[in-house]
């Protein structure tokens, strides 16, 4: 066996007595049915229609009028509004309160940039939002276009929005499903039959393999019909259907971005500053200065001007967009640009199983091989194995050539990919030194197909036979040994097939080759990519409509805990909302899932206050992609996936996620450094200026206000392509410790700045035009320095600028410093010297790293319980006692926890020791007492321990 082939399972120990009579333990193999609610008396009589008459004309026009078209309805929002919109907010609102006044006081220039950065803010959104896709849009072309349909007792063809319930349709192979309907177990043509369709339903449930539907069975709008065919009766049309719930969840999923939250508080915060202040600075200059109404509205606009971070909206924009082509490159496509920021501050991946996780094809995996000579009292036989690829060769004989079942693909796949003599061959249906002479498919009553082969090198004819395992079983008499391990494959949720072969001339008596089973298995990489997340601190967690015992085999292969919930459980009504969300933050995976339980298992941990990234691929997964903080459609996925979500993923699986993961987190590291540095500014500006207009009557021209503003937004801009460092947690804003500490180095800066005041006026004398330039220049390239430090949480030399980045923050200062030296006369700003210039830079130069420390302690020493105790608004204290009550718990718990261990070390101690003073000890290993064999060679883990020698149940989570 070559090393890349699978490892076999050649029988159980000779030590080991295998049972007299082992029972074949029966596990629903199939995928669980879809929930649906029953029909209403009302609309049960309305199904009541004959299958090869149909509706009349007449009847469906009623039902129409009652019912509706089949179709999911749209709801348009007019596009002048949407754009509209986008000149709402508290930034918006105080950049508009400034143009207002701008005009009141006849301040044109100052007017027409303020417009001009309110309309370039209102179209990069509206850009933005524009590119996306609408998911209604898509799920509704998942629907098929037209169907065949009985109507007027004449089969004809009719556009599927025209369905209404009691519709008879005709479903055959290829066949989109028109719109929920049951089976009527009735040939298109009106003959009774058995036969089952086969359905592909995957872009609805995420299930693996088609599913098996006989008559009485609900068939679901936009599933697939794989195999068969059959007339149903129509139960459910349009927004009624399975997939109409999941294009209803998703128009109810409207809820503002995290990003936009954030941006919104820290507009809030400087809005009621700015308001408050502008009002005492009013008052001041009308009443106790005795100004003109004019005169002091054009003082206050220094100060509204100087409240409004005029860049922030723009700079972060542009950030996020430099960063969506970063991340372009290594294709994952934003549709989004906020979602980069919130793929940042995700904690927790809910990731589909199917198609992400694993291939979403069967493959061939580890085998149960017999004994060449077995019999049923005799399992040993000669003593030499039948090997996987004998076992392979006798299944591909009994496969039926160019079948599309899904299972036949698998195995017929599996032989010509692993078995030698297949791969010489010169025919596609050849099998060197073998002639298949007779061959008969498989039926649902045998279960079983059968070929008869003759051996061209020795003439030797025989029988080989593949089909369920309870039919071979039977076939050779009973297999014990056999039967084990199709009980050991259904207990992992793997699908078993079972060949046997004729060894006597009249090809009477079978022999059993061995089992076959099938998984469809996790990509290669994506045991790897979990283990990356998790290292990025991301909990991941599978999601999947298949089994659980499924979804328990994959998440081992994965090296996941086998804590897989049953999503079920998230709709009973005897847990609360918290003991459920309890045990969604602690299950690693959820089996049995349908679009509601995603959608609720993204509600349930976005309520406990986790961001949350959703990945998937159809239908099924677009409205919990909608309803995540973000939600990631992967490659191969459907139009209704792809509208949905907010990434999309170009390459297979899900190993891109960690390099957008990583580049989202540097992105995110530049917006913070740009939120703090400019959230500083601002502080310093309001500070300096209500201080100097309320003591000092002391202001400088506006247009230098502005001049400052927009020079030192523009140049950092180029923060979009700085070196950030990466953090190994998710990000998160942290907005107590922001503003808090954006106001101890906005009062630092406000400190530096009164100190060139008062040394300009009171040492040196200057006049007053020069005073205003002194003051314009330090204000300018004071806070300016400070993002060198602002840029990192620790100190400002631990990582180097990009030299753009570097260049355009020191370009720009040099541009302050040559215009305060020479002077420009249109901007009101009198010549000051080299000698102030200089003096000021430098001064500036060293002022930032004397605010470095400052930021680096109060990071250093910062706690949630300070953000609690400084700012205990939106329920920050009510969470910091529930943060308090869950470490004491965990403490707890851990005390417990080495109790157990010590006593059970303490146990397992005292029974090796009794065991081996009886001589039943074989061997310890190594020197410890976690690993025992005694001589019925039952492990640890076949004892219920684990290989640390902590009982197994512990290492469950529940």
């Amino acid at each position: 066996m070559s090393v890349d082939e699978p490892a076999v399972v050649t029988g159980v120990a000779p030590e080991k007595a295998v049972p007299e009579k082992v029972k074949l333990e029966i596990h629903d193999a199939d995928a669980h049915e879809l929930v649906h609610e029953e029909q209403d008396a009302e609309l049960e009589e309305l199904l009541k229609t004959p299958p090869l008459e149909g509706l009349s004309d007449d009847e469906v026009a009623r039902r129409m009028a009652t019912w509706g078209p089949n179709s999911i309805p749209e709801q348009k929002k007019n596009a002048l509004l949407k754009f509209l919109l986008f000149f709402t907010g508290p930034l918006s609102y105080l950049l508009e309160i400034a143009a207002i006044v701008c005009a009141v006081v006849g301040k044109w220039i100052e007017l027409g940039i303020l417009l001009g950065v309110l309309i370039a803010n209102a179209c990069i959104g509206f850009h933005e939002e524009a590119k996306a896709e609408s998911a209604l849009d898509a799920l509704k072309n998942t629907l098929a276009a037209n169907c065949r349909v009985w109507r007027n007792s004449v089969l004809t063809e009719v556009e599927a929005k025209n369905l209404v319930p009691g519709d008879i349709i005709a479903i055959r192979l290829g066949d989109i499903i028109p719109a929920d309907a049951r089976l009527l177990g009735i040939g298109v043509t009106g003959e009774e039959t058995d036969g089952t369709l086969q359905i592909d339903q995957a872009a609805l449930t995420g299930e693996s393999l088609p599913v098996h539907k006989g008559k009485g069975a609900i068939v679901f709008s936009s599933s697939i019909c794989k195999q068969g065919q059959n007339l149903a009766v129509v139960t459910k049309t349009g927004i009624n259907t399975y997939i109409g719930r999941a294009a209803n969840l998703i128009s109810n999923t409207d809820e503002e971005g995290h990003f936009q939250k954030i941006i919104n508080k820290i507009g809030n915060f400087l809005v009621v500053i700015s308001l408050v202040l502008v009002f005492i600075v009013f008052c001041d200059q009308k009443w106790h200065r005795d100004q003109s109404f004019l005169t002091a509205l054009t003082r206050v606009l220094i100060l509204t001007i100087a409240a409004i971070p005029v860049g922030l909206p723009t700079v972060m924009s542009v950030t996020m967009a430099v960063g969506a082509g970063q991340l372009a490159k290594k294709q994952v496509i934003i549709k989004r640009l906020t979602a980069i920021e919130e793929l940042a501050s995700v904690s927790t991946l809910c990731s589909d199983k199917t198609g992400t996780l694993t291939l979403n094809e069967l493959t061939f995996d580890r085998p149960y091989l017999s004994m060449h000579g077995n019999t049923t009292d005799d399992f040993k036989g000669t003593g030499e194995s039948y090997t996987d690829q004998d076992l392979l060769t006798y299944s591909y004989m009994a496969s039926e050539p160019g079948a599309q079942d899904a299972i036949e693909l698998a195995v017929r796949g599996a032989a010509e990919e692993r078995v030698t003599i297949l791969k010489e061959r010169l025919g596609q249906h050849d099998i060197p030194g073998y002639k298949v002479t007779g061959f008969i498919p498989f039926n649902p009553d045998a279960k079983y197909t059968e070929a008869t082969v003759v051996n061209t090198t020795t003439g030797e004819r025989f029988r080989c036979i593949k089909g369920a395992p309870p039919v071979i079983v039977r076939m050779v008499g009973g297999h014990d040994e056999a039967t084990l391990a199709v009980n050991d494959f259904a207990a992992r949720g793997l699908r078993a097939l079972g060949v046997a072969r004729t060894v006597d001339a009249e090809m009477t008596k079978f022999e059993m080759v061995g089992m076959i089973s099938l998984l469809d298995p996790p990509r290669p990489d994506s045991a790897h990519t979990i283990a990356e997340c998790q290292k990025l601190g991301l909990n991941v967690k599978m999601i999947t409509g298949d089994q659980l015992i499924i979804a328990k085999e994959v998440a081992q292969r994965l090296g996941m805990q086998r804590c897989i919930l049953d999503a079920h459980a998230l709709v009973d009504p005897k847990y609360t909302d918290e003991e459920l969300t309890d045990r969604v933050i602690k299950a690693d995976g959820f089996a049995h899932v349908i679009p509601e339980h995603k959608y609720r298992v993204v509600e349930l941990l976005q309520k406990r206050g986790q961001l949350v990234g959703m990945t998937g691929d159809g239908v099924n997964d677009a409205p919990a992609l909608k309803k995540a903080n973000v939600g990631i459609a992967v490659e191969g996925c459907t139009d209704a996936a792809r509208s949905a979500a907010d990434i999309v993923l170009l390459a297979s699986g899900l190993s891109t996620i960690v390099d957008g993961i990583k580049t989202s987190r540097s992105i995110f590291q530049r917006m913070r450094s740009y939120a703090l540095y400019r959230i500083a500014s601002t502080i310093h500006f309001l500070l300096f200026f209500f201080i100097a207009m309320l003591k000092f009557n002391f202001y400088i021209p506006d247009l230098l206000v502005l001049m400052i503003c927009i020079l030192n937004d523009a140049a950092t801009l180029v923060i979009s392509i700085d070196n950030a460092r990466i953090s190994n947690r998710p990000d998160k804003w942290r907005l107590g410790q922001l503003l808090s500490l954006s106001f101890m180095l906005g009062a630092g800066l406000c400190v530096i700045s009164f100190a060139h005041f008062f040394i300009a006026r009171d040492v040196f004398h200057v006049t007053d035009g020069q005073l205003k330039t002194i003051m314009y220049l330090n204000i300018s390239s004071c806070p300016h320095f400070v993002i060198f430090s602002t840029r990192l949480e620790t100190w400002w030399w631990k990582s180097r600028p990009s030299w753009v980045f570097l260049g355009a923050i020191i370009g720009t200062q040099i541009i302050a410093m040559v215009m305060s030296i020479c002077g420009v006369s249109a901007l009101e700003a009198e010549a000051i010297g080299p000698a102030w210039g200089f003096g000021i830079m430098a001064v500036s130069l060293v002022s930032f790293m004397f605010l470095d420390a400052i930021k680096v302690y109060t990071i250093r020493y910062w706690s949630f319980e300070l953000t609690a105790t400084l700012w205990p608004f939106g329920g920050r204290r009510v969470e910091h006692r529930k943060r308090v009550a869950a470490a004491a718990l965990h403490a707890k718990n851990m005390s417990n926890w080495k109790l157990a261990r010590k006593v059970y070390h303490m146990s397992a101690g005292v029974v090796a020791f009794k065991s081996h003073r009886r001589g039943e000890v074989v061997k310890l290993h190594g020197d410890s007492i976690n690993t025992i064999n005694v001589n019925d060679d039952r492990s640890l883990t076949e004892s219920g321990l684990d290989e640390s020698g902590v009982p197994a149940y512990y290492t469950e989570r529940s």
